[in-house]
């Protein structure tokens, strides 16, 4: 398990350093979606809300690469991939493959470094008394 953890974290990584700087620097052509995708997207262009997304993109990609802050970087992109998850579902189903792709490599990555994460999976914590 710890080099399936290890290969995703590695993939998952370079993917979100290849797509962040993509959205930067705009070496891999893609037409822009139609219908409510293109509409969604145009609204998150013009907003320069995307400029944001590629930038924590890249930042978790780096994080993940150097192998530094890991349980940082997947609370960074897990609601990058959570969007990009429901947006192929609901709005442009070609991408999708990717899209679950990502979120296998997400998980995989996540049960590698779950104890960084127990604090947040208690279902109930004790509140100390107060003085």
């Amino acid at each position: 398990m710890k080099i399936t953890a290890i290969i995703a974290r590695f993939l998952l990584g370079l993917i979100f350093l290849v797509f962040g700087l993509n959205g930067f620097f705009h070496f891999i052509p893609m037409p822009p979606p139609t219908g409510v995708a293109g509409q969604f997207m145009g609204a998150l262009f013009v907003s320069q809300y995307l400029v944001v997304v590629f930038a924590l993109q890249l930042i978790g990609a780096v994080l993940l690469l150097i192998n530094r802050y890991v349980p940082l970087a997947l609370a960074i992109l897990a609601p990058i991939i959570f969007n990009i998850l429901f947006f192929h579902i609901l709005m442009a189903p070609s991408g999708l493959p990717l899209a679950l792709l990502v979120t296998v490599l997400w998980i995989f990555t996540f049960l590698g470094v779950r104890s960084a994460f127990a604090g947040l999976l208690q279902p109930r914590v004790a509140v100390p008394a107060s003085h």
